[in-house]
């Protein structure tokens, strides 16, 4: 009977830790000597791969220095990184069970997200724009009428694009690329004369694909949305780590080079330059 009881409090015990653990991302970190990044595979040059396991991108490497400061300040000689890729359909659901630590994607800030996430100081400021073919004849929204449209599942563009004032009374179908590659790859193929997402990430996979000159970026913004990395909820401790770590980047200048390095310098695997100021 006492081993019996001994095991249930063993249990709970173990129980009761990684529940404070979950509310407590440094203790997690600080004692498993690792942390899960959630990472993008195709948004653009905030944050894509390589293949081969190798994540780049503004965010991306935004975020591996939040993971050095992080190091330094908890005082350990070694920090694993694991990169955990997300999808705009999965990329919550993977922050809140646990799964991921730190998502520092392509995910905007807004009042529906926050009831499931916390969200860092905004790093990127975002406008929803279209992309097109340049010999498609779409110049703006009013355009779109009776076309087909490109976005990517879990995203709010189309959304955008119906709730807008000049995109209210547009006919339009409306198809589903599992990612941003697969959204790009529609309006590559002739599936889609549009695809509407973040203006960076139509700007990076434009620049990244075979043939970047035939496309082109048009019509005024449907929105003007804030990006930010997003961790569990009601974790004071972590967010206020992670906002430190960018507070830090943008005083010391280390956000204006990534910015030049990711958005004005030419960029891989294709060495073309996204040109975004």
């Amino acid at each position: 009977m006492k081993k019996h009881l001994l095991a249930l409090a063993v249990t709970a015990l173990a129980a009761t830790s990684a529940m404070a653990q979950a509310g407590d991302t440094l203790a997690k970190v600080k004692s498993s000597g690792a942390i899960t990044l959630g990472v993008r595979e195709s948004s653009g040059a905030l944050g894509y791969t390589l293949g081969d396991g190798k994540f780049v991108g503004f965010h991306t490497e935004m975020a591996e220095n939040i993971v050095r400061d992080m190091q330094k300040n908890l005082g350990l000689a070694k920090l694993d990184i694991k990169y955990q890729p997300v999808t705009s359909q999965n990329r919550i659901p993977l922050v809140t069970n646990g799964t991921v630590d730190l998502e520092c994607g392509s995910t905007t800030n807004d009042l529906n997200r926050q009831k499931e996430v916390d969200f860092a100081n905004t790093t990127y400021v975002e406008q929803v724009r279209i992309a097109v073919r340049k010999d498609s004849n779409i110049k703006d929204v009013e355009d779109l009428n009776g076309k087909t449209v490109a976005t990517t599942t879990g995203t709010t563009s189309v959304q955008l694009l119906r709730q807008s004032k000049r995109g209210g009374n547009i006919d339009f179908k409306n198809i589903l690329g599992k990612d941003h590659a697969d959204s790009f790859l529609l309006l590559e193929t002739g599936r889609a004369d549009a695809f509407v997402m973040d203006g960076s990430i139509l700007a990076g996979n434009i620049s990244k694909s075979k043939n970047a000159k035939d496309f082109v970026i048009v019509g005024e913004p449907l929105s003007t949305e804030p990006i930010a990395c997003m961790v569990r909820k009601n974790d004071p401790a972590f967010l206020k780590a992670v906002n430190d770590s960018i507070a830090r980047q943008a005083n010391d200048g280390t956000l204006a080079k990534l910015w030049d390095k990711w958005f004005i310098q030419p960029i891989p695997p294709a060495n073309v330059a996204v040109g975004l100021p």
